[in-house]
């Protein structure tokens, strides 16, 4: 008499399943993505915070602004677009303009410019009417490298500390190192500084020494 065909017990049909079956990998899948997911809300968390920093706005901040070399100003004559002119300042800190030659800039604000270009105008135009505006900023910069949103330069208009910095720049990419940020900054004597600044304590009100006030030229870099 021949045997019967083999006829799979149910329990071995359960382990077989149980062993092909993919769920560590799953499991690992899961894990990893929870673990991203955590370090991407985490860093919503501190960009949110940034994002309430106060920013460095040219057009509010134009009135106290000191003129420096390489800024583009908009000089305005009312209802003399000939004399008006978007002049660069030089590096002599002067600006050019038609009638009355050379008008010192750098050093100045708007303001003070306003008056002595108005002055200087009372020989060819009866009450010339004179605004003086920012249109860039190129003598006091700072900048913002490596992992944020938006890397660049940026204009410093008032007074900035590191923490106005990096809201300026966008906060930080998902895998930026927080607590290991640094401020290079060269010194008079032409040799470059590094400041250190880690973001977790200055947010929780330690280490506030490190919020430093960037100066023209710093270099913010966030591995």
């Amino acid at each position: 008499m021949k045997d019967a065909p083999y006829a799979a017990h149910p329990a071995n049909v359960l382990i077989l399943t149980l062993i092909l079956s993919p769920v560590p990998a799953t499991c690992a899948r899961g894990q990893g993505n929870s673990l991203h997911t955590t370090k991407q809300q985490h860093v919503e968390n501190v960009n949110s915070r940034l994002s309430g920093q106060p920013s460095s706005d040219p057009v509010k901040a134009n009135s106290s602004y000191i003129i420096g070399p390489g800024d583009l100003l908009a000089i305005n004559v009312l209802h003399e677009p000939e004399v008006s002119q978007r002049i660069p300042v030089r590096m002599d800190g002067k600006i050019s303009m038609p009638l009355i030659g050379e008008v010192q800039a750098s050093g100045l604000v708007p303001d003070a410019v306003q008056a002595s270009i108005a002055q200087k105008l009372r020989d060819y135009i009866k009450d010339a009417e004179v605004t003086v505006v920012v249109e860039e900023i190129k003598s006091r910069q700072f900048s913002v490298m490596g992992e944020v949103e938006h890397p660049g330069s940026f204009p410093l208009v008032k007074p900035t500390r590191v923490m106005d910095g990096l809201a300026q720049a966008g906060g930080f990419r998902d895998f930026a190192k927080v607590t290991k940020i640094r401020v290079l900054r060269r010194t008079r004597e032409g040799t470059t500084i590094t400041l250190p600044f880690n973001y977790k304590n200055v947010s929780k009100g330690k280490d506030g020494s490190q919020n430093v006030e960037l100066q023209p030229g710093d270099t913010i870099i966030v591995p």
